[in-house]
This record gives structure tokens, C-alpha cells and sequence, in this order.
């Protein structure tokens, strides 16, 4: 066990890392994140701030030599630098698992190959690969996905024919992309799951999700989904994280159509937005789960003490003045979350609100009139 007094190392100086920064100093760790941004919210908060590109092999080494163990808060990490850094010490998750994740062809075969159900796609590499795709007999409407580097809605059309495939394709610069099929969607729900070094592994309830504008608006647990079905996408989750051989905190988002089908859209190797809620909802935090899986601890537990809907603050709230904060902290069941970025900006994750009770359809409602109050 790596125990409360060692310094901990986060790759990533994001929102993400800076709750995981938050999470391990109040249990007595010490952390240093390395981050090229010098206004970034984890290292204003970290013990040690090395403000650095990922591929500095000289910041990779002083980490190296600094932390008894590093994890990362984003999956566009590159590898390389996973793999540098684990010559010298211990790093969670692994570069494989990284690496499977970092790119949508990858992972897309890695899920089928772990014998799992994703919508149809197909893979575009080149023009000649839409040819192709004429003949196939390929169902529109679809999207377009560009294969890495795409996250929140960026790097994605919609498109309904041949002619706008080929469109899409030259705007995204001809880019490796997959095509994905238009799922007849009736849910979407995600599992954020932690496992440990040892291989044991803990869910947190599963969150049913809604997105504008492809980035996450709002996650309610518990999720309307059927039993049957939650646990089935918990069956699914660790299926992936046993067969990445992963150890720390990832999420699982799922489709559920209208035929009632499951199917695994992506994987995030890191904790996750739909995760958020577990800060003030249950008895462990998404954040303290990850630092309990790569130091060899015990898992916390996962289970859910309130019901609860997560809502996330974008930038664009903010336009020539600040949210009306006194408005949606009049109601003593809500909990806000803001994320020290110094600028909003339309579309950026400036922070989050947990609105807690004990109906999660009423909750739904009244989250929704506080979000619209805030503007």
C-alpha cells in the first residue's frame, strides 16, 4: 500500500485533476501535477506544479523521481510519455490501456473483440473508403467521428448521404474517421467503475446522461433505466476493465436504444463528468476511488446516500456577468462546484451543481428551473 505522507503524481492539471488534487491532500497525500498551463486549476492547488509539455523528458524524469505512483486525469496523454515515466516508477492506468482508448478505430474493434455490441460503423481512411461504403449498403443518417482527439461534440458531423460523407471527410481535413450509424436512442446511461491493483472492482450507480450540443448537460441517478439493464451495463463495464487490465477509476458510456438494446459507445480511462454527482452523493467520491485504486488501498464504497441530478456549468452562463450564484444557492440542498478557470468561454466546463432530495424526477425538475435561473 502506498499510504497517506507519499506524493502522488497527476498528468493532466485540468478540473478532473484538480478534484483528484483535492481528494488526495485531504487524506494526507502530497501532490505534484505536471501540466503546460500555468493558470492550471489542479497545480494552483497541488503541493508542486511542473509546468511542462507531456513530452519533456526532463519533467517526466522529476516526476519520476518525486512520486511513488502516477495517474493521469485525461486519456490524450501520450503514451510514450505513460511508458517513459513507468521505467522509473509506478503508473495507473498502463500505456496499453491508455493507448486502446486514445484512438475511435482502436477502440471500436477493441470492444468487439471483447465480444460487445457498439451501433454500426465503419472505418474512413481515405475517399476510396467511401466509395467502398456506396456499395455496402451503409444506413443513414450517421456521424461522422474523427478517430482521435475528439471530445465534448468537437471533431463530429451528422451526415445523411453518400455526397455528405464525402463533405464531412474534406472538413475534417481527411482524417481518420468512423462512421457510426444514428442510434433510434432511448437512454443514455454510463458506468463509472474503479479497479484495484489487486483486480477487485466497484460501480457506482449508473447515471442516466443528457447532452446538448454533444457535451454533458446533465446526469441523474438513479437512472430511470431498468435493473436488468443497470446491471447489465455494470456486467459490460468490468468486462472492458478486465480486459484492458486496468487499474484506477474509468467510465463506460452506454446507448440503450428503443428495442431495448445495449450498446457500448466509449471508454474513458479517467473519471468522468457522469461521475461528478458521487462528490455529494455517496459515501466515496469518484476522485478518493481513484486514489484508493492506484495506491493499493481498499475500494471505498460506492453506495448511493441521496438521490441526486449533476448539472454542468458551461462558459457561455457566465456572457457579460457572473451566473445569479444567490439564486441557486437559496435552496440549502444544492451543492456547487466551480472549477478556478480564470476564463469562460462558450462551451468550456467551468464547474458543476449536485442538487440532492429524495424524489429523482422532481430533482430533475427543479435542477433544470435553477440551471435556467442562473443566466
Amino acid at each position: 500500500m502506498i499510504l497517506p505522507g507519499a506524493t502522488i503524481g497527476m498528468l493532466g492539471g485540468g478540473q478532473l485533476g484538480r478534484m483528484f488534487t483535492m481528494a488526495a491532500r485531504s487524506m494526507g497525500y502530497r501532490v505534484v501535477v505536471l501540466d503546460p498551463d500555468p493558470a492550471s486549476p489542479a497545480g494552483s492547488l497541488a503541493n508542486q506544479h511542473i509546468c511542462a509539455r507531456y513530452t519533456d523528458a526532463e519533467a517526466l524524469a522529476q516526476m519520476a523521481s518525486l512520486c511513488e505512483v502516477v495517474t493521469t486525469e485525461f486519456e490524450n496523454i501520450p503514451a510514450e510519455a505513460l511508458r517513459q515515466l513507468a521505467t522509473k516508477t509506478t503508473v495507473y492506468p498502463s500505456a496499453d490501456a491508455v493507448e486502446k482508448t486514445q484512438n475511435r478505430i482502436r477502440e471500436k474493434r477493441f470492444i468487439r473483440d471483447t465480444g460487445l455490441k457498439t451501433a454500426e460503423f465503419a472505418v474512413i481512411e481515405s475517399p476510396s473508403d467511401i466509395d467502398t461504403l456506396a456499395s455496402s449498403g451503409f444506413h443513414f443518417p450517421a456521424i461522422m467521428k474523427i478517430a482521435e482527439f475528439g471530445y465534448d461534440g468537437k471533431g463530429q458531423v451528422v451526415v445523411h448521404s453518400i455526397d455528405e460523407t464525402r463533405e464531412a471527410f474534406a472538413t475534417l481535413e481527411q482524417a481518420p474517421c468512423v462512421l457510426e450509424q444514428r442510434v433510434d436512442l432511448a437512454l443514455e446511461v454510463s458506468v463509472v467503475l474503479a479497479r484495484a491493483v489487486d483486480g477487485t472492482v466497484s460501480c457506482f450507480p449508473v447515471a442516466e446522461n443528457e447532452h446538448r450540443n454533444g457535451i454533458l448537460h446533465r446526469s441523474v441517478v438513479p437512472a430511470v433505466a431498468t435493473a436488468p439493464m443497470q446491471t447489465a451495463a455494470q456486467e459490460q463495464a468490468i468486462q472492458l476493465a478486465e480486459a484492458l487490465d486496468y487499474c484506477g477509476v474509468m467510465a463506460v458510456e452506454f446507448f440503450i436504444d428503443q428495442a431495448g438494446e445495449l450498446l457500448v459507445n466509449e471508454i474513458a480511462p479517467r473519471t468522468h463528468n457522469s461521475g461528478h454527482y458521487s462528490l455529494d452523493a455517496c459515501v466515496t467520491s469518484q476522485f478518493e476511488q481513484q486514489l484508493r485504486a492506484i495506491c493499493g488501498l481498499p475500494l471505498g464504497a460506492t453506495t448511493l446516500l441521496s438521490p441526486v441530478v449533476m448539472v454542468n456549468l458551461l462558459g457561455d452562463l457566465w456572457q457579460d456577468h457572473d451566473p445569479d450564484w444567490a439564486s441557486l444557492l437559496a435552496d440549502p440542498a444544492v451543492k456547487l462546484h466551480l472549477y478556478g478557470k480564470a476564463e469562460p468561454r462558450p462551451g468550456r466546463k467551468m464547474g458543476h451543481f449536485c442538487w440532492l432530495g429524495e424524489d429523482a424526477a422532481r430533482l430533475r425538475d427543479q435542477a433544470e428551473q435553477a440551471f435556467q435561473a442562473l443566466a
